[in-house]
């Protein structure tokens, strides 16, 4: 494993550099790199601050900076130590410019303006959270989406993504013996998936949720056979349902909010083809 040290530099809140850093990183075995976030660097006296934690620990210095006098000095102070420096938003940037023919307005956090996109990923996340594990289930008319699951399938984390991305989203559990609401089959303009998990995988996460909780909890909750069947109801269910389904086994939550959101959107463009039809 080669370590090494990466300096994020930004004026806003180092969202963008970071997560453009960690995309690059993983395109890389064996290596393990010791971040350093350095964000809302938007004065000199800052960014002398910069310069200190980068001699101290010198390594690859990516930025996103839109001034262009603390570019060029940050640019100059990583040439003379020297390491690499890379402006990783430059190109993008640039090649907008080109195609829209206009000049870029090179303002920090310009995209965390409190604008109605902001507003609106806001009550998308008050939303996952007042109708998460099946609860205000009468409400769920209002909800983009709605994933159903067992337990255990990442179903409240992937709406709290799926939130920060604009869509409202619901999550009801499958339990066994148990009736789902009424109301997923009264619904017509959310999305319903159907979310799944593989028994082997689902029972070793299960388990190791119980050693967590006290000796009392229902054991059911963890045996093979009762897991591998409820599995198996859920599949049955959501396929008799019509439901799209995603196995979560090997995927991130990002790789399932990403399918979703791609299946939202064909819904959307069914839903809203067929009400302009009627």
């Amino acid at each position: 494993m080669r370590a090494f040290h990466l300096h994020l530099v930004s004026d806003a809140t180092g969202e963008t550099v970071n997560s453009i850093a960690r995309a690059c990183v993983s395109q890389f075995d064996n290596v393990e790199p010791n971040e350093h976030l350095w964000n809302l660097v938007r004065t000199q006296r800052q960014l002398d601050v910069v310069f200190d934690g980068i001699k101290a620990c010198p390594g690859l210095v990516m930025f996103t900076l839109v001034d262009e006098a603390i570019r060029r000095r940050l640019e100059e102070f990583c040439r003379e130590l020297p390491v690499p420096c890379v402006s990783v938003l430059d190109p993008l940037i640039s090649a907008l410019g080109t195609y829209l023919g206009v000049e870029s307005q090179r303002q920090p956090g310009r995209q965390h303006i409190l604008n109605a996109g902001y507003f609106s990923r806001m009550d998308a996340m008050d939303f996952a959270l007042v109708h998460d594990d099946g609860q205000a289930t009468w409400e769920l008319y209002e909800a983009d989406v709605v994933l159903v699951g067992v337990s255990r399938t990442s179903k409240s984390p992937t709406c709290i993504y799926l939130a920060n991305r604009g869509i409202k989203a619901a999550n009801v559990p499958f339990v066994p013996g148990c009736a789902l609401p009424p109301e997923l089959d009264q619904i017509v303009r959310p999305l319903i998936v159907g979310l799944t998990n593989d028994p082997e995988r689902l029972l070793q996460i299960r388990r190791n949720r119980l050693r967590l909780l006290n000796p009392g909890v229902d054991m059911t909750y963890a045996d093979p056979e009762v897991v591998k069947q409820e599995v198996m109801d859920a599949r049955r269910y959501f396929t008799r349902k019509g439901w799209p389904v995603i196995d979560v086994s090997r995927r991130s939550i990002e790789e399932t909010a990403a399918e979703i959101l791609m299946l939202h959107a064909q819904h959307r463009a069914s839903f809203e083809a067929g009400a302009s039809r009627s």
